[in-house]
């Protein structure tokens, strides 16, 4: 059992919301994948994907074993593997996982594998390299690619899909559109082979937000489920679904020209009244945050952290706060929370909602 106090809750009523506002932005018939990689983007991917598994068509994890944690918790609903691995082919197939197929070598190794085993028509998705250059199938190749599997009653295509490089970036705008461009070419080609409409499919939560006419059959919505848009104006539209709390473990009194914390990082200029909260480096909190740098919310007011942050706590001053040992600490409540940490961590709000440790327990509320 998980005894840590420390508590990431998962708002349902703020995923469905966020899932609603996108919708909104969709054809009546365009499909929606929603991307539980990496536990949800730090929450839950079970949890979230339980919720809303009769609400989206699709949902999409990184890697095999994330596919398999879903299936445990009876999630029928089909899923995209997005990166994966030869070495885990009986793995998809044993749980219906469904593979992107981003290489010839993947192609080739999962052909032989379907007709090995005797497979039919088992559904993969190819993904094609329009500017990302990550992962992806060359459009030049799609003759070599579509006779291999033309050829082959072990395997049908269930999507074909690419991946925008900088949809969020307004600058960008040019490269995005030429990718958009050769995203209808290669379906445009692939198509060409088949009796059959795969399904196509290209845009991310910010390609959602600012390229709406290359909605295709479907979307993929990632961060933007989570609470984040591509600016100030979409985010506030949506509402935060990851809500970071803990407790005051301790308070103590500090006099004038006292330290605390490792090194000696602070040092009191007047008398201060401390608080320690149970949650640190190792809990997903960067360093960067210590020493004045970030703050938690107490009783609504701002609590600035003190110190250097160690791996399992933290000291904030509470010298102006009117709390006591077991009141609530909020280390994120709101998208603002967020985003501040991003800042002063020098990164962006993916990395802070990521990194929250596994020893934290998660809650779905709604």
């Amino acid at each position: 059992m998980n005894n840590h106090v420390t508590v990431l809750e998962i708002d349902g009523n703020a995923l469905e919301h966020n899932l609603h506002y996108f919708k909104n932005k969709l054809h009546q018939k365009t499909k929606i994948l929603a991307v539980v990689k990496a536990f949800g983007y730090g929450s839950d991917a079970a949890k979230v994907a339980s919720f809303l598994k009769d609400k989206v068509d699709y949902f999409a994890v990184a890697y095999a074993h994330e596919g398999t944690a879903l299936r445990k918790a009876k999630i029928a609903t089909p899923i995209l593997v997005l990166h994966p691995q030869i070495q885990n082919f009986n793995q998809i197939v044993r749980d219906q996982l469904e593979p992107s197929i981003y290489n010839l070598k993947t192609l080739t190794e999962f052909l032989a594998y379907a007709e090995e085993q005797e497979l039919l028509s088992y559904p993969i998705h190819l993904k094609f390299n329009t500017g990302l250059n990550r992962l992806g199938l060359s459009k030049a190749d799609i003759p070599l690619i579509m006779n291999a599997i033309d050829g082959s009653e072990h395997v049908k295509i269930k999507s074909i899909l690419s991946h925008l490089a900088a949809s969020e970036d307004a600058n960008e705008r040019v490269f995005t559109l030429k990718q958009l461009h050769n995203f209808k070419e290669i379906i445009k080609e692939v198509y060409e082979y088949l009796d059959y409409t795969p399904i196509a499919h290209t845009l991310n939560t910010s390609g959602v937000i600012n390229y709406p006419e290359a909605q295709f059959d479907m979307v993929r919505i990632g961060i933007g489920l989570y609470g984040f848009g591509n600016d100030k104006k979409e985010t506030s539209q949506l509402k935060n679904s990851h809500i970071l709390r803990s407790i005051i473990s301790q308070t103590h009194s500090v006099k004038k020209g006292e330290t605390v914390g490792y090194n000696r990082a602070f040092i009191a200029n007047v008398d201060a009244t401390i608080a320690t909260i149970p949650i640190g480096h190792a809990d997903g909190l960067s360093r960067k945050l210590g020493n004045g740098n970030g703050s938690v919310t107490i009783h609504n007011q701002r609590a600035p952290i003190i110190g250097n942050v160690c791996m399992d706590m933290m000291m904030v001053d509470i010298t102006n706060i009117n709390c006591k040992e077991g009141d609530n600490v909020f280390i994120f409540k709101t998208q603002e929370d967020i985003l501040n940490i991003s800042s002063v961590s020098e990164t962006i709000s993916y990395e802070v909602l990521t990194l929250i440790s596994q020893r934290i327990k998660r809650m779905l509320i709604y």
